[in-house]
């Protein structure tokens, strides 16, 4: 039953607002009564957290079976995109804008684990693209993950729309990309560029 209202839950508050939804909302959707609910959550924020950490796994586990399928360094960035595009379509206002907003204690927590996972992502991503010659050899690896992320996470977190969001985060890959390429990783950047956003 928690494991039921922890996703019952996330669905709401990542479709409606995290602020909007109530316990009692929750409660009407499962058809269960409130005491079920605090039997397993003394409070809502207990519950966001709960739901803002299976979130966090889901998207992990995506984006390593995004890396799983060993796609070169640039096209790989773009297929997590599309993955994050999957994902978060539904929902007409950012999660990570509102959590912000409503419940900052929530994601300051929240973006401490997603920095050091994220981190790891773009930082392996950067290595295996010079390696494959598509990012410049003499990039400064750590430099270039903070700015990445320093940026990917500014738009989430400042952008009120989702869609919005979505598309300055498209420019946010090719500026990321543009800096580091090498002529054969411009070629590639191009490649995916030039495909229609569906």
């Amino acid at each position: 039953m928690r494991d039921k209202i922890i996703k019952k839950a996330t669905d709401m508050f990542l479709k409606l607002g995290f602020k909007s939804v109530t316990m009692d909302d929750i409660a009407c959707e499962m058809c269960i009564s409130k005491k079920t609910i605090y039997k397993y959550f003394s409070n809502k924020e207990m519950l966001i957290e709960e739901g803002t950490e299976v979130v966090h796994q889901k998207i992990h586990t995506l984006m390593n079976e995004v890396i799983a399928q060993n796609h070169n360094a640039i096209a790989e960035n773009f297929q997590m995109r599309e993955m994050f595009k999957e994902m978060f379509q539904s929902f007409d206002h950012s999660p990570a804008y509102q959590l912000k907003k409503h419940y900052p204690e929530i994601y300051q927590k929240m973006m401490a684990n997603e920095i050091e996972d994220c981190s790891n992502v773009f930082r392996q991503n950067i290595e295996k693209g010079i390696a494959q010659g598509l990012y410049r050899a003499e990039t400064d690896v750590e430099a270039a993950v903070k700015f990445y992320y320093t940026l990917i996470f500014s738009i989430n977190e400042n952008t009120l729309l989702e869609k919005e969001a979505y598309e300055l985060e498209a420019k946010a890959l090719e500026y990321h990309s543009r800096a580091i390429a090498t002529a054969e990783g411009l070629i590639e950047l191009e490649k995916h560029l030039r495909k229609p956003i569906i």
